[in-house]
């Protein structure tokens, strides 16, 4: 009977790795997009946007992969306390990787657009806050991969720098539309391509939130370090909800 249950305990413990491995590999794809997206923004490469939008479906298929195993683990192995948070945080964070996958792919859909207009100087800041938001995702999957609880509370506390980054940004495209207005379309893309960077930056801030409470069995208490001040521009939406904004 001890024999039967060490190997219980040691396949069960093999299904979460395998889970966890796949939810790695989901991440490392999103981060590569989100890389890509913003490298197809700053080079106007309209064949590395394609291919950037084409990753995404990979992304899809991992998300589906995970949902079956999270699936068939709560109903054959039924896991209590660390391991069911740690079976119900994979879903989650695939969730959130999902997302930032969609906001990769609306990036580069959008820089195939900017790629039809003229070079403006705001774009050199979408580098900027597109770097800093693939740190935080690198760190929050480090996390995620060590169960480094004080990686996740670091990427969690960057989240203020992007919105200042983002509010920075969204300022300095409101004076090049108002100074002409030959530059609202593409500054509006800029736009909404900054905003999907900050939303990639809040996704990453809850991975690292779904990660704490995974090991420690308790949620951040402290208020989520917020920066994004623009909601009070009578503007287009560029703050309503979750949705990614499409392009068609």
């Amino acid at each position: 009977m001890a024999e039967l249950q060490r190997h219980i305990v040691k396949s069960f413990d093999e299904e979460l790795k395998q889970l966890n491995s796949r939810l790695l590999r989901m991440g490392g794809v999103a981060e590569a997009q989100l890389a890509a997206a913003i490298q197809a923004v700053a080079k106007r490469d309209v064949a590395l946007a394609d291919r950037t939008i084409a990753a995404d479906a990979q992304v899809d298929t991992f998300q589906q992969e995970i949902d079956e195993q999270v699936t068939r683990l709560l109903a054959l192995r039924q896991p209590m306390a660390i391991d069911l948070r740690a079976v119900i945080g994979a879903l989650r964070l695939a969730g959130d990787i999902e997302r930032i996958a969609d906001y990769a792919s609306n990036i580069a859909k959008r820089s195939k657009v900017l790629a039809q207009s003229a070079p403006m100087r705001p774009t050199n800041a979408v580098p900027r806050m597109g770097g800093l938001a693939q740190g935080m995702i690198k760190d929050v999957l480090d996390a995620a991969g060590t169960q480094d609880v004080e990686k996740a509370i670091s990427v969690w506390m960057r989240d203020g720098e992007l919105d200042e980054l983002y509010n920075s940004f969204f300022r300095e495209l409101l004076t090049y539309m108002m100074e002409d207005p030959r530059n609202i379309t593409p500054c509006t893309h800029l736009l909404f391509i900054a905003k999907n960077i900050e939303r990639i930056g809040d996704h990453a801030t809850n991975m690292a939130e779904v990660i704490h409470y995974t090991v420690t069995g308790t949620r951040l208490t402290a208020e989520r370090p917020k920066g994004d001040d623009t909601a009070t521009f009578a503007g287009p939406d560029l703050d309503g909800g979750d949705d990614v904004d499409r392009v068609a």
